[in-house]
């Protein structure tokens, strides 16, 4: 057993090495490519980190309700306590000031700042805790980069009027940023307005595997819902409370606290499967039905083309004032980047039986499979798929669609499978998310030198945490975290990522990053 214990160690030197070579010898000329205020970071979630259910005031949200209820999280598990960031964050910065992060992504949870939305008052707990979170980064030099809105809402504005689906709670959203932007905006130079809106609302909304769990019956299993039309007006809904959050802190905060906001979103590659007309077609359609459906109305104030052709009257209209609102309204955008897709026409040619593909999602089909062949090695996840030439061309697709707006990719990582046969010590040699990082990284490389205006990138996540429907069954962590003892061992990704953040993190100088402006409210208080 020494032996081979030996050898896997060994074995496993060998390929960090093999990597880290790979990625130095494209980096060694692209130093200078990164510019001095670029961010290098991890991401996460309050649902998915913070725990501390119904703590210090904090009220329900959807996803308390859900994974309470809904019986659909793969092992019965919810984020009552998660990874307990909210008692232990303080350790959690200091994994980050050794990784030598300069940049921290992390969500607000809206219930725990607004409980009850507009119909009750600021909980001033929550307030504390993130201005805590907020100035033990700052003493780390680590720049606080936060999202208002990651899945998760007060379960009062699903009851009182069914969340997105009700006009109101674009009201409700503004109100929830102006607290935010009141309370932590002098030290808070970078936000988000919402996390992939284009997976919460087909989630929620088209097949109700995510809260509020609403489909027609043809869609999934809910008791209520209308797939066909209650995503477009969920998603217009989002759409219009991001233009009046960004509206706000450009009108209201922006001049004097000298931030930038933005949005995320999930970013799939897609490749046609053929070289015909038609699959090449199928290929923009998948992006207008995805991508495209929420960034083109907050750039060009209008939807894609090919969503009005195929949805007409289900497909909400803007006003002229709000297409004027809409109009550029983000300072960046944010990509999540994980996998690349093939894509099939499903409108002018046949697809498989059974492909569940439908004329409201744009008729085509979304497939890994090619000739047999997939079109990368295949990971815990069944959605994840290693491909990094898509993280160079989908953020070349953004830069030559939208003007080259300043872009970070605020997520991207890979996912480890964790059962009962799973070892700790299989978990902690992760050399796989190795190989996966420095693929990846290096692809962004690319697209940097040849001019993409990328100014961070943030790996998912610095811990193991809560998955959304996989519970605890997935790992993303470069941490590797006890769910017993809530115990966080470093991953051999840990090492890696250190030394590549090492070898090209410049000095945060710039007197626009909120950081001097940070030290000068830490001092006065």
């Amino acid at each position: 057993m020494v032996a081979k214990t030996t050898l896997i160690i060994i074995s496993f030197g060998i390929i960090l090495s093999s990597i880290s070579s790979h990625v130095s010898s494209s980096s060694s000329s692209s130093r200078s490519v990164l510019p001095s205020n670029f961010l290098f970071g991890t991401a996460s979630s309050a649902y998915q980190y913070e725990g501390a259910y119904l703590s210090d005031g904090k009220g329900l949200n959807n996803w308390d309700t859900f994974t309470h209820t809904s019986g659909l999280i793969i092992d019965r598990s919810n984020g009552d306590v998660a990874n307990d960031h909210y008692h232990r964050y303080k350790e959690d910065v200091e994994l980050m000031a050794d990784l030598g992060l300069n940049s921290y992504r992390f969500s607000i949870s809206w219930a725990r700042i607004t409980p009850k939305g507009r119909y009750g008052g600021i909980n001033f707990a929550g307030i504390s805790f993130y201005n805590k979170l907020i100035d033990a980064l700052l003493l780390k030099g680590i720049q606080p980069f936060v999202t208002l809105n990651h899945f998760d809402m007060p379960q009062e504005l699903e009851d009182r009027y069914h969340g997105w689906l009700g006009e109101e709670i674009q009201k409700d959203f503004e109100y929830y940023s102006d607290v935010c932007f009141k309370y932590f905006g002098d030290r808070v130079k970078y936000w988000v307005t919402f996390n992939e809106p284009n997976v919460v609302v087909p989630y929620g909304y088209r097949s109700g595997l995510y809260p509020p769990g609403r489909c027609s019956g043809s869609f999934g299993k809910c008791f209520e819902g209308d797939s066909e039309k209650e995503p477009f007006i969920a998603a217009h809904n989002i759409i219009l409370s991001h233009a009046a959050s960004v509206n706000l802190y450009r009108t209201k905060y922006q001049e004097k606290q000298g931030g930038l906001i933005g949005i995320v979103l999930h970013c799939l590659w897609f490749e046609p499967i053929s070289n015909s007309t038609v699959d090449k077609l199928a290929v923009e359609r998948a992006q207008s039905f995805f991508m495209k459906w929420f960034l083109d109305p907050i750039m060009f104030g209008e939807y894609p083309a090919e969503m009005r052709k195929i949805l007409g009257t289900n497909l909400p209209r803007f006003s002229s004032k709000e297409k004027k609102t809409l109009n550029k309204a983000v300072d960046f955008i944010g990509i999540n980047q994980y996998s690349s897709f093939y894509v099939q026409d499903c409108m002018f040619s046949s697809c498989e039986a059974g492909s569940g593909v439908s004329w409201t999602e744009g008729s085509f089909l979304r497939t890994p499979w090619k000739n047999d062949i997939l079109i990368g090695e295949p990971t815990a996840m069944d959605w994840l798929y290693i491909h990094p030439q898509g993280m160079e061309k989908i953020v070349t697709y953004v830069k030559e669609r939208y003007n080259n707006t300043p872009m970070y990719i605020t997520e991207n990582g890979f996912a480890q499978e964790s059962n009962q046969s799973t070892s700790t010590g299989e978990l902690l040699n992760d050399f796989k998310r190795v190989e996966y990082m420095a693929g990846y990284l290096d692809a962004l490389l690319k697209t940097i030198r040849n001019g993409a205006d990328v100014r961070g990138y943030f790996a998912w996540s610095l811990l193991d945490n809560f998955e959304w429907l996989e519970g605890y069954t997935k790992r993303f962590g470069l941490y590797h975290v006890d769910y017993t003892t809530l115990r966080r061992t470093a991953k051999k990704s840990v090492k890696w990522y250190k030394n590549f953040i090492s070898k090209h993190k410049k000095p945060l100088l710039s007197k626009n990053t909120g950081y001097e402006k940070g030290w000068m409210s830490l001092r006065e208080s």
